[in-house]
């Protein structure tokens, strides 16, 4: 696995145990669940998940910046940190986790760790819980935005006949087929269907079905099964959801197995809102 990417809980209770003051480690679930137990010292930031990008355009990115900027001022977090971030498990929260490490790092956070297998990994380990919430002081975070990590809507509108460019669908299959326009509800979204000349890969096919806790697979099986859609090392590959957290989750998986790509992380959202962009809207069989 790639340790770049990736945490264990274990790994994470060694750096605990250091009682240092440049770790912050965040909790992407729930304020419920959050407030019922969580593990010590993280902090709740559930907006890394429920954010919706206004646009790919300079001033929703701008938007962007400025909002979470303001969040992690507030929390007493400069951007220096190493942060670890985590789910309750990797297939249950759309990616979440995933999501906030894209955006920490978009936002120019250089160290940014995922606890593999989530909370619930960390509980299997029989590791401790709490219901405090540490208290911080409020700070200045430091954007360092880094906009090569985004396909804006331009670019995958540019993209769209390009066959060099692969546009990776990884949304689920109610999602692809056309019959729903989001995991939300089914008319979420104004529009179903897909971008044109889509690739189709269920983000779910990366990680492991057949444990208690998924994880991700191996970097050579991830290869095997983007290699039979036509995703190989050499390929430049545009991922999509429906607001880039599953594409975020894929992200990671394609990155350990040594495949270029970006994250279109504006997504179906911002796509289907916008009539001016195309769409494949046939319902697939």
């Amino acid at each position: 696995m790639n340790t770049k990417l990736l945490i264990s809980p274990q790994q994470l209770t060694s750096l605990l145990a250091q009682k240092s003051s440049n770790i912050v480690i965040i909790d992407t679930r729930t304020p419920e669940d959050y407030a019922i137990s969580h593990i010590p010292q993280s902090i709740n930031i559930r907006d890394f998940f429920t954010y919706l990008l206004d646009s790919s355009y300079p001033a929703g990115l701008k938007k962007l910046q400025e909002y979470f900027a303001e969040i992690m001022s507030n929390l007493g977090i400069s951007g220096a940190e190493q942060f670890i971030v985590y789910e309750d498990s990797l297939n249950r929260g759309y990616g979440q986790s995933c999501r906030a490490a894209f955006l920490l790092k978009y936002l120019g956070c250089a160290q940014v760790f995922i606890l593999h297998g989530g909370y619930r990994a960390w509980l299997k380990a029989g590791l401790p819980t709490t219901s405090k919430v540490p208290l911080r002081q409020s700070c200045i975070f430091r954007l360092h935005p880094k906009a090569d990590m985004m396909v804006t809507t331009a670019e995958m509108l540019e993209a769209i006949d390009n066959p060099a460019i692969i546009k990776l669908d990884v949304r689920d299959s109610s999602e692809w087929l056309g019959l729903s326009s989001s995991p939300y509800a089914v008319d979420f979204c104004p529009r179903k269907g897909r971008i044109p000349n889509a690739v189709w890969l269920e983000w779910h096919r990366l990680m492991t079905d057949d444990s208690e806790i998924p994880a991700f697979r191996s970097p050579n099986e991830i290869r095997e099964i983007c290699q039979s859609i036509g995703i190989t090392s050499e390929s430049e590959v545009y991922v999509y959801c429906f607001k880039g957290s599953r594409a975020a989750n894929t992200l990671i998986a394609l990155q350990m197995a040594g495949i270029s790509a970006r994250n279109y992380f504006g997504s179906w959202n911002e796509w289907s809102n916008d009539f001016s962009l195309p769409i494949d809207s046939r319902v697939m069989q």
